[in-house]
Parts: C-alpha cells; sequence; structure tokens
C-alpha cells in the first residue's frame, strides 16, 4: 500500500477507532488523535524525503477501479505540489491535534469532526480521480460548519451559516466545469479510438480504462492532444476559477473568510485558514491551468488585476481592525492575494513561489490562530484595547507571537519572505517577452504596476502586525489580567509553537529543499501554458 493511500487512512482509521473509545476519558481521547495526526507527519516527511526530484511526475500511485462503468477508481498519487500541500496538511493538523487539548467540551466529537475533516483535505490533495477529488472537497468543508457552529464564538452563526452557503456555492459551480471536463474527454476518446489506445500504451498501469473515465491523467492527456477547443475551455476555465475562488479567497468572493476565521476555535481557524483556503488556489493549479490552459492564459490577466484587490484592499481593511482574529482572518485575504499574483504571472518562479507561499502561509496563520486561542481561553477577549502589556504575562506566547508577524511581514530568514520574492520576482518576469520557435510572446507591461503594488502590501502588513503586537503585548499591563494570564509552560503546551516555527524558519533559511520538489510539478504547467500563449498569438 502507497504511502498516499496510507496518509489519507490514517485519519479516517483514527476517526473510527474515536468512534470506539468513551467519551468519558478525554485524555486517552486526545493521545489517540495525536497519534493519528503524527502518523500523516511521518507519512509525508517520508514522502518528501523519497521525491525523485529526477524523475518528477506522479510518485507513490496506487490504482484500483472501483465503478467502472463510470469510471471512478481509487487512484492517488503526488506530484511536486501535491508533496509541500501533503506535508502543510500534516504539519497543520499535527500542531492542532496539540493545541485542542485545551478543548473541554465535547472532547470526543471535536476529535472526531476534526479528523474527518483533514482526511478529506489529504483525498483532495492526493487524489488523481476527478469524482474522489470532489468527493474530499466537500468532506473537507462539511465539518467545519459543526466544528464552528458547536465549538465557535462571536456569533458563530451567522459566520457558519455564510461560510456553508459561500462555499457550497463555489463547489457547484465547479462541478459543472468538471462535469464539463468529464464528458469532453469521453467524447475525445469515443470518437477518436486511437487516442484511447495511445494513453493506454504511455500508461500502462491504467489497462482497462473506458472511453468515460473520471482518472485526472486521462483528461489531462485528452486536453494536451486537442480534446478542448479554445472556445470550450475559455467558458469552461471560469467555472473552475470561481468555483475554487470561492474558497481561495479571491476578491470579492473574501466575504466569508474573515467572519469565519474569527468565530472558529483555534484548531479549526489553524486548519481553515492554514489548510482549507489552499484548496481553493490548489484546486485552479491543479484542475485549471494543466486542463485548460488556453482558456487559463486568456483569463489570468484579470485573475492578477483582481489579486491587487485582495492584497491592497485586503490589508487596508486588516489595517481597520481591532480583533486580533479578524486581523489575521483579513490578512490571509490578502496574502492569498500574492498567491493568485505568482499563478497568474505564468512562469516557473512566480507559480513555484505562489505554492511555496502555500505552504509557508499555511504554518504562519496555524501559528498565529493557535496563539490567539491560547490567551484567549484566559481574557475571553481579542480587542487590542482591552489587552496591553501581556509579554511580562506570557513571554513565550508573545516571543511566538512577535515571531509570526515577523515572518508575516516577510522578514528574512522565514519561508514568507523566500516565497514572497519569488512572487514579486515572477511577477517583474511577466513583463518580459518569451520566445517560443518563431513565435515572440510579448511582456505584459501591466505587472509593472502590480509588482510595485505587492510591494506596497508587504509595508502595509508590516504596520498592522507590528501595531497589533506592540498593542497586545507591550506598554502598561492592563491590571485586569494581573495573576491572570499564564504562559505556556511544560514541554507539551509549548510543543505545537515551536514545531511550527521550526518549520517557517528551516524551509526560510533552506527554501530550495521544498521549492526543489515544487518545481518538478510547477514545470509541466508552465510549459502547457507558455505553448497554450504561443499557440493562440500565432492563430492570431
Amino acid at each position: 500500500m502507497q504511502p498516499t493511500t496510507l496518509i489519507i487512512l490514517a485519519p479516517a482509521l483514527t476517526v473510527l477507532a474515536l468512534f470506539f473509545l468513551p467519551a468519558n476519558r478525554p485524555w486517552l481521547i486526545r493521545w489517540f488523535a495525536v497519534a493519528g495526526a503524527f502518523a500523516t507527519v511521518v507519512l509525508s516527511v517520508t514522502m518528501w524525503l523519497n521525491y525523485d526530484k529526477a524523475a518528477g511526475g506522479w510518485q507513490f500511485a496506487e490504482y484500483v477501479p472501483w465503478v467502472e462503468d463510470l469510471g471512478i477508481a481509487w487512484n492517488v498519487g503526488a506530484d511536486g505540489i501535491s508533496i509541500a500541500m501533503l506535508l502543510l496538511t500534516s504539519f497543520v493538523i499535527f500542531a492542532g491535534a496539540l493545541v485542542s487539548f485545551r478543548i473541554q467540551d465535547r472532547v470526543k466529537e471535536f476529535y472526531i469532526l476534526l479528523l474527518a475533516l483533514v482526511t478529506g483535505v489529504f483525498g483532495v490533495f492526493a487524489n488523481r480521480d476527478i469524482f474522489f477529488f470532489y468527493f474530499s472537497y466537500e468532506l473537507a468543508v462539511i465539518p467545519m460548519y459543526l466544528l464552528i457552529g458547536v465549538w465557535g464564538s462571536t456569533n458563530k452563526e451567522y459566520a457558519t451559516m455564510k461560510l456553508t452557503l459561500y462555499l457550497t456555492a463555489g463547489a457547484v459551480v465547479a462541478l459543472v466545469g468538471l462535469l464539463l471536463m468529464y464528458f469532453g474527454a469521453r467524447d475525445f476518446y469515443l470518437q477518436n479510438p486511437s487516442m484511447l489506445a495511445g494513453f493506454l500504451s504511455e500508461h500502462p498501469e491504467f489497462a482497462g480504462s473506458k472511453a468515460w473515465s473520471f482518472n485526472l491523467v486521462q483528461v489531462i492527456w485528452a486536453a494536451q492532444h486537442g480534446a478542448f477547443s479554445e472556445t470550450f475551455q475559455f467558458w469552461v476555465f471560469p467555472l473552475i476559477l470561481v468555483g475554487f475562488a470561492a474558497i481561495a479567497p479571491m476578491w470579492p468572493l473574501h466575504t466569508w473568510s474573515p467572519g469565519g476565521h474569527a468565530a472558529a476555535p483555534s484548531a479549526a481557524s489553524m486548519l481553515h485558514a492554514g489548510v482549507l483556503m489552499k484548496l481553493g488556489s490548489y484546486g485552479i493549479i491543479r484542475i485549471g491551468l494543466t486542463c485548460l490552459p488556453e482558456g487559463a492564459v486568456q483569463i489570468l490577466p484579470w485573475v492578477a488585476a483582481l489579486s491587487m484587490m485582495n492584497i491592497i484592499y485586503g490589508g487596508m481593511v486588516a489595517m481597520a481592525q481591532r480583533d486580533l482574529k479578524f486581523i489575521i482572518g483579513y490578512s490571509s485575504s490578502s496574502h492569498m492575494g500574492y498567491v493568485l499574483l505568482g499563478v497568474a504571472s505564468m512562469n516557473v518562479i512566480g507559480l513555484n513561489g505562489a505554492v511555496f507561499l502555500m505552504f509557508a502561509h499555511g504554518i504562519m496563520t496555524a501559528l498565529a490562530f493557535s496563539l490567539i486561542g491560547w490567551f484567549y481561553d484566559q481574557t475571553h477577549t481579542r480587542e487590542l484595547q482591552d489587552l496591553g502589556g501581556l509579554i511580562k504575562q506570557i513571554p513565550f506566547v508573545g516571543t511566538a507571537f512577535a515571531i509570526m508577524a515577523f515572518a508575516s511581514a516577510g522578514l528574512p530568514g522565514f519561508a514568507n519572505f523566500a516565497s514572497e520574492l519569488m512572487v514579486l520576482f515572477g511577477s517583474w518576469q511577466a513583463t518580459l517577452p518569451v520566445q517560443v520557435g518563431a513565435v515572440t510572446i510579448p511582456g505584459n507591461p501591466w505587472f509593472y504596476l502590480y509588482a510595485i503594488l505587492a510591494v506596497w502590501g508587504i509595508v502595509i502588513t508590516a504596520t498592522y502586525l507590528l501595531r497589533a503586537v506592540r498593542w497586545a503585548f507591550f506598554g502598561p499591563l492592563n491590571p485586569a489580567w494581573a495573576g491572570r494570564v499564564k504562559d505556556a509552560d511544560g514541554f507539551l503546551w509549548k510543543l505545537p509553537f515551536v514545531f511550527l516555527i521550526v518549520a517557517l524558519v528551516a524551509f526560510g533559511c533552506y527554501p530550495k529543499m521544498l521549492v526543489d520538489v515544487i518545481g518538478t510539478g510547477v514545470e509541466p504547467i508552465v510549459d502547457a501554458l507558455t505553448k497554450a500563449r504561443a499557440t493562440l498569438l500565432a492563430g492570431r
């Protein structure tokens, strides 16, 4: 059994085991959940270390037909992009399971939902079957409704309903696009039987596959051999874009996100911002860019423009907030603008930076929400004007929060700096012409402006985060908290914070150890986009 299958099964089997544990043994439940989460760390690190960068492509693959009449199979694998996302998810769920030791109400149900959610996330990142990809996507969204609705705070009913409606509506839009691609590829293979034979000769591991198949590899192969016309791609790509952009979140589909962050319990916030938001960007890259490159190259310049609204507008709104969770929530929307900008640059360094930033931002926001949850559980407030001087009471947590702020603001030495720098370089490179055979693809001069605005966004980020650190942790201590707020003392309470900080620093000081893996998945996508740009330009 391949580690891609095991990493999906580990949290799923843990969920099943938790059903049989007595609810009156909370510590047994907590440690059992942590063990299941740690197993995913071991598996993801094993895949990362054993991934063959020279070979690239899908590795750790497993294919077992399930419903052959519909072309549905257990079809998992991981390329360089998936490896980064699996690594991120395992890090966040392990830290989240530890942070959730503070949960006292209905511990068993909480961990069941938390691990069910992450089962869906692993399923999205490891699946090569479009049916199970979509099934896993929905599985990742549904438990969040209950996690916020039952264990949340601060207008949780409104936040939960808005989150669910936005993400469900987006998923339905994406489903329409996925089904159109499924039927389009089916018709292509039925009308061209030699093409199906050609696919199977190149991919003997899918022997017996029919023309109608949810196999993503088979759909991609059809797309590469002319299954989808330019017109088809132009109309279907926006469905994939909008459907997945709702969870990314891309402006103006972002309004569900900050409220969801603020209402969710700590671990749910960590997974929400650290992992769930990445499902959208991953879906756009994995499905939209890979299968519909000619549609993507026509729409992505508009995505780059919208990303500026994420970066600048999101940052300015974060600056106006006084609730720490809303600050980080709007900050997350702002940072996802950099991811979209990197994707829209359509070059290797920009797309590498976008995926690496998905990883770095996920670790950073998980750290932020875990730290906010620490003192919120004791003070029951996140308002900056109610805090102040907390560094005197909780020096470890205060120091960790300052480190998080430095990372988010792009301080060198952290993974966020390296990834954002790559996005900026990719944006600048997008202004340069590209030669493809006899065709010269002109650069996009708008990216000069986008790069400048993106740098300004970093300044905005530093402003509101450093101000939040000053107001919450420095200055005179609010007498209300004197002797009432306890620091994270002992190995168990410090472990999740230290674990996430070490990840930010390790990959920030030596980003090559992950970027080289990501690049093996990014380069074929950029090649397809470049070829599509040249084809469209030559046709005109």
